[in-house]
């Protein structure tokens, strides 16, 4: 074979072999506004208008088996100050790619466009209404009248969404008579919009709007008002063995299915992940997740989140605590005081441009289920150590004792778990607020045995408890 022969095989080869280095398409994410921060697959990439080169093969089918595939989903996350943040899928798939000789040589994903342009919307437009909410203000609890079963399913249940996108399904409620709908964040990872079934049968696009993947909380958004909702209620109201509901939507099963059972326990659970978890023994399911775990009363106490699958165990679910939504919507809803928990670790803030229409209690089917809707910031039972502020005025059925004092907490060891008046508040240190009179305090941690006093509180007092728990044998 001669020179020139040899040359041409060889430039075959390199065709063949190499083809993708040495060429490449650019991506393009541009935002309207721009400036905003794009994260890819969770990794920050830049500012938009952002631009980088990627092999061809992401872009379209790569032509030989050793050129480069896109070998997973790509999601850009864009946020900017005052905006909505917003979560693009970038990518269809997974394929199967297929060899000339019929050899699978694995699945691929291919990038939808080579440029994505996002439009933000402002915070006030996607955040709008009002939020319901019941929290241990100052030590008092507004407790409303228990329900009969069939009287809380037929209150509660017009305000609980089946939810289906690509790749999963579950369910959501309404926490906003405006349309904002808390559920799971596994279940809106990824996604622009999901598709919403209301128990009547109408079909709606809920937009994400929010995501917290530490927490595994998402708020989407349909368009429209008047919608059913539903009061929360936080940690400290929950009582180890009351009777619980949850609604949702099992896989295999029939829609806005309902279940019962109790509190099995309340209380920090790091396998099932931080915040604030409510263990119950009432029947939950995957398409259960990011449903409501509802109290007689028909206030939410939990987002529905897992089951516990072990060989030999049964009937263990959790939930996340309502306390914990009630911190991520705060951050929008800043007249609904953020609540505490252990995970709460980092600052909260509402966007200075937020405004809230704060709704009042109606009677007609967008009236919410539980307690009065909170118009002005209200303080809560506080964990971090942060000094709650006195609850503002309200109608005189709902006035907070006159005679408060401070119970400053800390624990040996710290983070111990705290209930006054077998009500969980938080972890230590703590600074609590409290009613004059006699309060039972508890402090439980695991390995020790459980601290237990019975403390009078004076009003105007201020206490400094610094107990030393006790190794359990």
């Amino acid at each position: 074979m001669g020179s020139g022969s040899g040359a041409h095989l060889t430039a075959i080869v390199l065709l063949l072999f190499c083809p993708v280095h040495a060429l490449a398409d650019t991506l393009k994410i541009t935002s309207k506004p721009s400036g905003a921060t794009v994260e890819i697959d969770g990794v920050l990439a830049g500012t938009t208008p952002f631009e980088k080169d990627y092999p061809g093969g992401y872009f379209h089918k790569t032509k030989t088996s050793m050129g480069s595939r896109l070998e997973h989903p790509m999601v850009a996350r864009l946020s900017l100050a005052g905006y909505v943040t917003r979560e693009v899928r970038m990518t269809d798939g997974p394929m199967n790619w297929i060899s000339i000789n019929g050899r699978n040589r694995g699945e691929y994903w291919l990038l939808k466009s080579d440029h994505f342009e996002v439009e933000l919307r402002a915070v006030e437009q996607v955040f709008t209404g009002g939020v319901t909410a019941n929290l241990a203000s100052a030590g008092s609890v507004d407790l409303q009248p228990e329900l009969s079963l069939e009287e809380l399913v037929r209150r509660t249940k017009p305000a609980v969404v089946y939810l289906k996108g690509l790749d999963y399904s579950g369910t959501g409620f309404f926490v906003t008579d405006t349309g904002v709908i808390a559920t799971n964040a596994h279940l809106a990872r990824g996604e622009e919009s999901l598709l919403a079934f209301l128990p009547g049968g109408q079909q709606l696009e809920a937009k994400v709007v929010y995501l917290d993947a530490d927490l595994d909380i998402a708020l989407v958004k349909v368009e429209g008002k008047d919608f059913p909702h539903l009061a929360l209620a936080d940690a400290a109201t929950v009582k180890q063995g009351e009777e619980v509901l949850a609604i949702g939507n099992p896989g295999d099963a029939m829609l806005f299915s309902v279940t019962k059972g109790i509190v099995s326990a309340v209380g920090i659970f790091a396998n099932a992940g931080p915040g604030t978890w409510i263990q119950t023994d009432t029947p939950i399911n995957p398409g259960n997740s990011g449903g409501p775990l509802l109290n007689n009363r028909g206030e939410v106490i939990g987002i529905n989140t897992q089951k516990l699958i072990k060989k030999n165990v049964t009937g263990i679910g959790f939930a996340l605590s309502a306390s914990d939504l009630l911190e991520v919507l705060h951050r929008f809803y800043p007249n609904v005081s953020a609540v505490s928990s252990a995970r709460n670790t980092r600052p909260v803030a509402a966007p200075a441009s937020t405004s809230v229409e704060s709704a009042s209690p109606a009677t007609d089917s967008a009236a919410p289920v539980g307690s009065a809707v909170e118009t002005q910031p209200v303080s809560s039972f506080a964990s971090s150590g942060a000094q709650p502020a006195d609850a503002p005025s309200e109608p005189e059925a709902r006035q907070t004792p006159a005679g408060l004092g401070s119970v400053t907490i800390t624990s040996d060891p710290d983070g111990a778990e705290i209930y006054v008046d077998d009500k969980f508040v938080g972890n230590a240190p703590a600074k609590l607020k409290l009613p004059a009179g006699n309060h039972v305090m508890i402090l439980k941690a695991a390995g020790f045995k459980e601290w237990k006093r019975t403390l009078e509180v004076l009003k105007g007092s201020q206490v400094t408890l610094k107990p030393a728990l006790e190794p359990a044998p």
